[in-house]
């Protein structure tokens, strides 16, 4: 089956973009970015400023935008059974360098996870329009736990290398 991916949540001020690879097939369920409520990331971006999530998804969207992080996706769409990154076959990048020309105050790019890296370097990886951004590579926040990422405390802590981009 093929899945697409959201819209950028973006705007002006933004100052990083959070990646993911391709929204879960409850996230497009419920039409939300991490509309999964077992996905840990909006526990994560809340807890980095001691709060807990909002309950409506636009107030989370707001909170988000209001510390200068929009979202998006490395996959504009793809070949997909279920939810897992490992399926994800056939992708189409999403068009990363045109939304970055629209928004010149985005300085960094956070990958939520392995998969969305490792494709945003497929494609990406020398295109001249991106090479001053930082990178930085940050443990999934999906609900599947890993050796090193078992809980929203895990992840919270790891995500922390997060915050002086937000400067």
């Amino acid at each position: 089956m093929r899945v697409h991916s959201f819209p950028p949540m973006i705007r002006e001020g933004a100052k990083v973009l959070v990646l993911g690879s391709m929204p879960g097939a409850a996230s497009l369920a419920a039409n939300q970015y991490y509309g999964n409520p077992r996905n840990h990331m909006w526990r994560v971006l809340y807890g980095l400023f001691g709060r807990e999530p909002d309950e409506a998804y636009e107030d989370r969207l707001a909170f988000a935008s209001s510390h200068g992080i929009a979202m998006w996706d490395v996959i504009a769409s793809c070949e997909r059974e279920g939810s897992l990154d490992a399926n994800i076959r056939d992708e189409v990048p999403n068009d990363l360098p045109g939304l970055l020309a629209d928004y010149p105050g985005v300085h960094g790019l956070i990958f939520n996870g392995a998969k969305s890296h490792d494709t945003f370097m497929k494609y990406f990886k020398d295109h001249p329009g991106l090479a001053d951004l930082a990178k930085l590579k940050l443990p999934s926040t999906s609900p599947i736990p890993t050796r090193t990422m078992r809980t929203t405390a895990d992840r919270i802590e790891a995500w922390r290398a997060l915050m002086p981009y937000l400067n």
